[in-house]
């Protein structure tokens, strides 16, 4: 391909050391100045990746979103997670093998099988509550990671209390551990392919990640001979069973794969987005009160502004294969990541009047954001097959809780984001103290 056929789009001419501190010291600060200067498609660089492009507008990421899933790969972006959910995975895949896999995870979320979830995800919000200490100091985060690894491990897993829950939970928070702890320095030897980074991290999450793999095959075996398989309502009785259009079956890899995406997608995750939750409404008593209401609709206006204003994800990813892609008027080569940030776009004063301020009134009524300019949950054909199942579990908690129990935060102030590898966490856990209604 010729060089005059590549046209890239505008991009600061600095060091990639500078660009990359940019990125981990202050990347919201630094992806805002980048769009005032360069517009909304603009070209960077780091010492992970010698070229990619940022993209800040709805209309730019509709392109993206739209674009063939052979020109634009997603499967390829998320490269970097397979240490962690196996190559099998659901998002390290394209073309026909994601579709495929795509089709077959599908049924456990939508519908009526969404409705058998409530009530597991009800239960573990008030055996979490009933945990909390009164009048006393806690953090948030924590405890809504222990409630949604419960609603994993009864909605996905199909495992009920017991020892072999208990384990099974043991060997999750083993293997996710040094995720939470040293997950930027793992992040680093994955990107730059084990030249930077933390090996000692590595070698100590495979390890623990072996031993969770042959607690998950165990389960699986177990599960294969329950006499109940054909009626159970769990995700991994129904993947055992799923078959594609050809009549095949997902191998013990696929399924383990699928799992472990699960785990990691609906785990940490809606973990982080309900301490996002609860810590905007409670620096916001107007949107507050409402909420205690407990309307329904508002309810979800509460989850859908708090994954706009604290997206847990601050963006996606796109490799351009199968020759040049045009993209807003650029020409860019093949092996170039797109990279849409969630964060800016959801932060546009042109889209969201105020845009860093908590107004849950945004998603009420016939004008509420589209599907390009509201991306928690990616888009297009790789939007995040969970994020209903999300969205619910996140609506049943926070109704539970301001049913419940009264919470006040110790901060005056809304936290701030600390970057946790790929993911955006309150820097101290939202530390509330709760008490009776």
């Amino acid at each position: 391909m010729a060089a005059a056929e590549v046209s890239l789009p505008p991009g600061p001419r600095l060091p990639r050391l500078l660009l990359t501190l940019g990125f981990l010291v202050s990347p919201a600060r630094f992806l805002d100045a980048c769009r005032r200067r360069y517009g909304d498609v603009v070209w960077l660089s780091t010492a992970f990746d010698a070229g990619f492009v940022m993209v800040f507008d709805p209309d730019v990421l509709r392109e993206v979103f739209r674009a063939p899933p052979d020109r634009l790969r997603a499967g390829e972006a998320n490269a970097p997670l397979g240490p962690l959910l196996g190559e099998r995975s659901v998002l390290l895949l394209d073309g026909a093998e994601h579709l495929r896999q795509r089709r077959l995870l599908l049924p456990p979320f939508h519908g009526k099988r969404l409705q058998a979830y409530e009530g597991i995800m009800h239960e573990a919000a008030d055996a979490e509550i009933d945990r909390w200490p009164r009048d006393e100091p806690f953090a948030l985060l924590p405890s809504m990671q222990a409630l949604t690894l419960e609603v994993i491990m009864r909605a996905i897993f199909g495992v009920e209390e017991g020892a072999r829950q208990e384990e099974l939970k043991r060997r999750i928070r083993d293997a996710i551990g040094p995720l939470r702890t040293r997950r930027v320095a793992m992040l680093a030897l994955a990107l730059s392919g084990g030249r930077l980074g933390d090996r000692g991290a590595m070698v100590m999450f495979q390890q623990r990640r072996r031993a969770l793999d042959e607690a998950i095959y165990a389960e699986m075996t177990r599960r294969r001979g329950a006499a109940d398989l054909d009626q159970r309502d769990d995700v991994m009785s129904m993947l055992l069973q799923a078959r594609d259009e050809d009549g095949g079956a997902m191998t013990d890899e696929e399924v383990r794969d699928e799992l472990v995406t699960l785990l990691v997608a609906g785990h940490e995750t809606t973990a982080t987005g309900l301490a996002w939750t609860f810590d905007l409404l409670l620096h916001t008593p107007r949107a507050l009160a409402r909420a205690r209401e407990g309307d329904p609709e508002y309810l979800d206006a509460v989850v859908k502004e708090a994954l706009r204003v604290r997206p847990v994800v601050p963006g996606v990813g796109r490799v351009v294969r199968g020759g040049p892609f045009e993209l807003a008027g650029y020409v860019l080569p093949p092996g170039v990541e797109i990279n849409p940030s969630i964060r800016v776009i959801h932060r546009r004063a042109d889209r969201y009047p105020s845009p860093r301020e908590f107004r849950p009134e945004r998603f009420l009524g016939p004008d509420a954001p589209d599907t390009y300019t509201w991306v928690p949950f990616g888009g297009g054909t790789r939007r995040c097959l969970g994020a209903s199942f999300a969205q619910q579990e996140m609506r049943v908690v926070v109704a539970r809780v301001l049913e419940r129990v009264h919470l006040r935060p110790l901060r005056r102030r809304p936290e701030k984001a600390r970057q946790q590898g790929v993911t955006l966490v309150p820097r101290d856990g939202v530390r509330v103290v709760a008490g009776g209604h």
